[in-house]
């Protein structure tokens, strides 16, 4: 799908020279393995992916083996996964802003599409959410309200799709917006009660939201002085990208690459060199049409919203930098969000109903989510001092102080850009990290609202650093199933060892091969 006008053949390597004969040859290696690693990853889905309750496997011929070996199978996706990331830590090597000699954008391109192949056909990974989206749509589709009722209440515990929604959003209504849900209404009726398609259909919905991601990473990047192979090596090609925008099928796909496509086309017409000049009415249309697809964003996840912000201070300084500048461009971005929300609640059916839905997700107390952790460590020094039991209260005070927390950072970097002190996407990345990171609840693919604006924006190689390591270990320590191991947690250490086993023999037989890559500069950004 990402081809064509998207994925063009233009070199545009920011003056750098090509690469030279050796590190075409390198790269062609990097490229077969991360290939390699990708069918592994889509093999081990088979026995290892998040597959539906009433799966058509176990019964295959051949296909059906590999649900019956837990072990082996989760030990094969493990392998494909440390290929896939050591294949991009090595191409980073070709795409390191500074770098006299930089991998083309075609090039870039040929590689994404490689790694990015295998993984359309393959199970869901790393996540059951998909099967949630699969109910909340067939609800609406049916009339009924998403953001009144939960699947078991509106289709019925004994549904397909309900079985195989996570036990714990069975009762929850949706938290997402209207037009993701009407966009997932068309697919369920399409497919209606079968799984497998709809599955397909919702991953081709993330594919034109990385689509999107793509197109716009190496335009903004140009923009902000930053090398467009490197924006996209540390955006588009990232293994948390792969991994759960594609494999795992989130929509953070699509509302990432509305709010990406909606900043760059509102800068498009912007004046660079003669800030002060009223705006014209060709320039305003292409702000209000970039606002209007930023709205679009927030209207499948929420935090696309805040990119509003940002984009209003870069048209307010573009105008002269004068505080009335700011508050008419506030009133005027202001306008346009709230008549494209109106018009896609009303346009869809769906009302306003997912303004009431948008704290589901914090009934969940998960520990990766610092202010719930805190919280958790709060109410168990409670209980250590003989306090009682206040570990609810004390979660809730946890994420109060993180709301508050989260409020003044944004608050300080939408200052800073308006001042000058940063770049106006710097600060939308860290307000989309702050946000998230301070949030009641956090997930590993959260962190690509910060990353994919910064990767457009940020040389320093300090950042680049940390989030190759960060990225990279994020995306080999998540367990691939997207379930627990309740009463069998022996497979996973199993499934590691051998996965480490088959790895180190992968580079043993390749030695002389990836020995170069391995030896010469592995991480961006390494001195």
């Amino acid at each position: 799908m990402i081809t064509g006008a998207v994925l063009g053949d233009r070199d545009g390597i920011g003056g750098a020279a090509p690469l030279d004969a050796v590190e075409r040859r390198q790269l062609d290696i990097v490229r077969r393995w991360g290939t390699v690693g990708a069918l592994l990853l889509a093999a081990g889905s088979l026995g290892a992916g998040a597959a539906p309750v009433l799966s058509p496997l176990p019964g295959t011929p051949v296909l059906g083996l590999f649900a019956r070996m837990p072990s082996a199978t989760l030990a094969v996706a493990w392998t494909g996964i440390f290929m896939i990331v050591s294949a991009w830590l090595w191409l980073g090597r070709f795409a390191r802003p500074g770098r006299p000699r930089l991998v083309s954008r075609s090039q870039m391109d040929r590689t994404l599409m490689m790694w990015i192949t295998p993984l359309v056909f393959v199970l869901p990974m790393f996540s059951r959410d998909v099967y949630s989206y699969l109910a909340q749509s067939q609800i609406a589709a049916n009339g009924q309200d998403p953001y009144e009722l939960g699947p078991a209440t509106a289709l019925g515990v004994d549904n397909v799709l309900t079985q195989n929604v996570p036990t714990i959003w069975r009762e929850t209504p949706a938290p997402y917006g209207p037009l993701f849900l009407a966009l997932g209404r068309v697919i369920s009726a399409v497919t209606g009660d079968h799984v497998l398609p709809g599955v397909f259909l919702h991953r081709m919905l993330a594919l034109v939201g990385l689509a999107m991601i793509v197109w716009a990473l190496p335009r903004l990047a140009v923009r902000f002085g930053v090398p467009e192979v490197s924006a996209l090596w540390l955006g588009a090609a990232n293994p948390l990208v792969l991994f759960h925008l594609v494999v795992g099928v989130h929509n953070e796909a699509l509302a990432i690459g509305l709010m990406l496509v909606g900043i760059e086309v509102a800068l498009r017409r912007l004046p660079v060199h003669n800030p002060g000049d009223p705006l014209t009415r060709d320039e305003l249309l292409w702000v209000a049409l970039g606002a209007a697809l930023i709205t679009l964003g927030a209207m499948v996840k929420l935090p696309a919203a805040l990119a509003l912000g940002f984009l209003g201070i870069i048209v307010a300084r573009r105008r002269g930098g004068r505080l009335r500048d700011l508050l008419s461009v506030a009133v005027f971005m202001l306008v346009v969000a709230v008549v494209v929300t109106v018009a896609t609640c009303f346009g869809t059916g769906l009302g306003f109903g997912w303004t009431e839905t948008l704290n589901t997700a914090g009934t969940v107390k998960s520990w990766m989510s610092p202010p719930t952790a805190l919280g958790f460590l709060g109410g168990g020094l409670g209980l250590l001092l003989g306090l009682g039991n206040h570990t609810d209260s004390t979660i809730a005070l946890g994420r109060l102080i993180g709301q508050a927390v989260y409020v003044v950072i944004v608050g300080s970097l939408l200052w800073k850009a308006f001042r000058g002190r940063i770049k106006a996407v710097n600060g939308l990345g860290a307000g989309l990290g702050a946000v998230l990171v301070l949030g009641p609840v956090l997930q590993p693919w959260y962190l690509l609202w910060a990353a994919l604006p910064l990767a457009t924006a940020v040389l320093a190689k300090r950042f680049r650093l940390v989030a190759t390591a960060g990225s990279a270990i994020i995306a080999v320590v998540l367990p691939p199933t997207g379930a627990a191991f309740d009463g069998r947690a022996y497979v996973l250490p199993q499934a590691v060892l051998g996965a480490v086993l088959v790895f180190a023999v992968c580079l043993f037989v390749a030695r002389k091969h990836v020995g170069p890559l391995i030896r010469k500069d592995p991480l961006p950004g390494a001195a």
